[in-house]
């Protein structure tokens, strides 16, 4: 999933504090109404009777305008997650200079994303659950490409990449620049291709039930915690272009989404042939996107007005809006990713290992994913057979993801599951619906390049709130240890410790590792470089062969806590894939298969 400052709000609507509006409407089927204070149907009535207070289910489809305005409301929730994977990458894959890279690398991204949306909408768990890129693939990414053999040529700073009120963006193909980021773009996508298959597998074959078993918040909480410590580097390069307009973008994001949160703006719609007034909480949902465009605009005011320099090489100077504004002008206005766009992928041993540790964690978090999104959807909690195929599923659009070269993979976003909670509409057909605006969106190669434009420092100060907070929230994970215990404290300190120890020795001391055969000394790297693997695999080990009582350990409160209090309002039918159903129920050979509904061994 992707974890980022959105949590605090999906811990809200999980204990259902947020129950102070609902949308008047009329059922599944009949013309909703608008957002107001009272008014149910007995269909509502019953929902809220039952501790659901939902205006659409799971299974419940809204009118299309409806979905199409819902649905972008999740597409621009996912945006920040989303659009900071590429702008991370850029440096490391050598296309901070390439603007038309960038803007296609953004389009392809949230093509894939569609994608694999309506994949897993469709045939995956079938839970309203968007997919986008990871940062638990950013790590191993960037611990890849700092391997010698991938290190970028010439200086690869932002002021020697930067040229005075422009940046030099030459078509893809004109020079032999474009090979340099290409092949470090198909080492990943081989890397992503090969490890996805035992994200597919786990799914498959049922064992993901098994590996959680020995997985516990004691490993959790290290893995999850580095992912957002080992990237304050990156923060702090583009925070450090101009701090102010940095703690601007912090302060107006905290303003829209703590401060700000439970206040509702009133909006005025047209209904029955008058005009309604309803309150709807614009801050809490799109927090992120006011902070950044504040920020953004304040940054175009001072370059208007000159205020900030011209020079590239005067401190400010990368807060300017007009240094990439030539991505608009050359990029195309259509762009359809394809598969193999960037070339043939390539493998390598010490690549493939390095990215699994980000398929393990990703899929660790993404089962937590799916039971908040049941509570939140009004579906029961979600069978073994749906869990697994939700894994598969994933894992395909990983695969999709390597496919087409986005440099990373594709995950659940909890901050859409959150908007469940506070729209209360966990209609399937409404996330189908942003799944296909994003592959719309994504074929447009001038909308990705318009955010390219965005400054330096208005992306640092979105990466200081956001990285904080993958950061707490692995922390949260030790809300169900005994935190008085001094062995869960020595392997809780030890391996987030180490964690940050060894990769930097690493990287302290090139070619320090030499066995005499180049792939070992590859793989020892990029394993010992990658921050959450050191962190979770100390914390796995130690978790599981220091005694400790499953209480202690919280396994118990952990595993459980989000079935806890869920209420529901369709079976466990909604988890059937929606063909062939009669097939699988017809032959028995079907009841072994763990990722089917006819499963004999399912919750």
């Amino acid at each position: 999933m992707s974890v980022d400052f959105y949590h605090l709000q999906l811990n809200n609507t999980l204990e259902m504090e947020n129950t102070h509006f609902i949308m008047k409407g009329k059922g599944a089927n009949e013309e909703p109404g608008v957002l107001t204070g009272e008014g149910h149907t007995q269909a509502q009535q019953d929902s809220v009777d039952s501790g659901v207070d939902l205006v659409y289910a799971l299974n419940d489809r809204p009118p299309w305008y409806l979905c199409i305005l819902l649905g972008f409301q999740h597409y621009v929730l996912a945006f920040g997650g989303i659009i900071a994977i590429p702008l991370i990458l850029a440096e490391p894959l050598c296309i901070s200079d390439n603007n038309l890279a960038k803007s296609q690398l953004i389009c392809t991204i949230f093509f894939v994303s569609g994608l694999s949306t309506l994949l897993q909408t469709a045939i995956g768990v079938r839970l309203p659950i968007l997919q986008g890129g990871t940062f638990s693939f950013i790590t191993p990414t960037i611990a890849i490409l700092s391997l010698p053999r991938w290190q970028c040529p010439g200086p690869r700073g932002p002021t020697a990449s930067s040229t005075p009120l422009q940046n030099s963006t030459s078509p893809l193909g004109s020079d032999g620049g474009d090979e340099v980021w290409m092949s470090r773009m198909r080492e990943i996508q081989g890397a992503i291709l090969v490890s996805s298959l035992v994200q597919i597998l786990l799914g498959l074959t049922g064992l993901v039930g098994l590996v959680l078993k020995y997985i516990g918040p004691l490993a959790i909480a290290p893995t999850i915690s580095l992912i957002g410590l080992s990237l304050f580097i990156e923060a702090g390069k583009k925070s450090g272009a101009h701090w102010g307009i940095a703690a601007l973008t912090v302060c107006l994001i905290l303003l829209f989404s703590q401060y700000l949160s439970k206040v509702d703006v009133p909006l005025v719609a047209y209904k029955d042939k008058k005009w309604k007034v309803f309150h709807y909480p614009l801050f809490k949902l799109f927090s992120a996107l006011f902070g950044m465009c504040g920020s953004w605009l304040l940054c175009y005011l001072l370059t208007v007005f000159n205020v900030l320099p011209s020079e590239a090489d005067h401190y400010g100077f990368l807060a300017r809006t007009d240094i990439n504004t030539d991505a608009i002008t050359t990029s195309p206005w259509f762009h359809i990713p394809y598969p193999g766009q960037w070339g043939l992928p390539t493998v390598s041993v010490s690549s493939v290992l390095g990215m699994m540790a980000g398929v393990l964690a990703s899929t660790m978090e993404s089962i937590g994913d799916y039971y908040a999104c049941a509570r939140l959807s009004g579906a029961p909690p979600p069978p073994t057979h749906a869990i697994n195929r939700g894994i598969a599923v994933e894992g395909l659009g990983c695969i999709l993801a390597g496919l087409w070269g986005t440099g990373n993979g594709t995950t659940s976003y909890s901050q859409n599951i959150a908007a469940l909670g506070i729209t209360k509409v966990g209609s399937r057909l409404v996330l189908q619906t942003a799944g296909i605006l994003m592959i719309v969106l994504g074929i447009f190669g001038k909308f990705g390049a318009v955010f390219i434009t965005i400054p330096d420092p208005v992306i640092g100060g979105m990466f200081l709130i956001m990285f904080g907070m993958i950061a707490a929230v692995g922390i949260s994970n030790l809300q169900y240890v005994d935190l008085n215990s001094s062995r869960n404290l020595l392997i809780l300190g030890f391996s987030t410790f180490s964690g940050l120890v060894l990769p930097t020795w690493f990287h302290s001391n090139p070619g320090i590792i030499d066995t005499g055969v180049k792939e070992l000394d590859q793989v020892i790297v990029v394993l010992f470089t990658t921050h959450m693997f050191i962190g979770g695999f100390f914390g796995f080990i130690l978790d599981n062969t220091i005694p400790g009582s499953p209480e202690e350990r919280g396994l118990r409160k952990w595993q459980h806590a989000a079935q806890d209090g869920c209420q529901v309002t369709c079976d466990l039918t909604c988890y059937d894939i929606p063909f062939c159903n009669f097939l699988w129920k017809r032959s028995r050979l079907f009841q072994y298969l763990p990722f089917l509904p006819s499963y004999r061994r399912q919750q």
